[in-house]
């Protein structure tokens, strides 16, 4: 309060620049939220990153699931990491699994578009048609 309140005037005056300084006061808040959130962007993405490795997401096709698991062991787990410990043997491809399902179902749109433009279509004569 800056000036002695001596008549009603007064009292709404002061009302009115109590409600600007608040306003301008919020304005300020949101301004500094918008400002930490984009500061901590990096970090929430990092996180999410993690969470996508430690965890399985079960909304995805269980067809396509599983014959990612069965190329991340054969690829991964026999062939690049042969002679590598049990630890990393364990850990590697359990941490792709995990991420690969979170892949697969964030994706499966367009994975089975290219499968089945892979696969093709038979024409009236029963041969292959390959679809481009």
């Amino acid at each position: 309060m800056t000036n002695r309140i001596t008549s009603y005037q007064d009292l709404l005056d002061e009302k009115e620049r109590l409600q600007s300084l608040l306003k301008a006061q919020k304005e300020i808040i949101h301004a500094d939220f918008r400002e930490i959130k984009e500061e901590l962007a990096p970090v929430r993405s990092a996180i999410t990153f993690a969470g996508k490795l430690v965890s399985r997401d079960t909304g995805g096709n269980i067809v396509l699931n599983m014959g990612a698991n069965t190329l991340i062991d054969l690829v991964v787990k026999k062939l690049i990491l042969g002679r590598a410990g049990w630890i990393m043997k364990t850990i590697v491809p359990f941490l792709m699994k995990n991420y690969s399902s979170h892949f697969i179902s964030d994706n499966k749109g367009s994975i089975f578009k290219k499968l089945f433009s892979w696969i093709g279509k038979k024409n009236a004569n029963g041969k292959f048609q390959h679809n481009q």
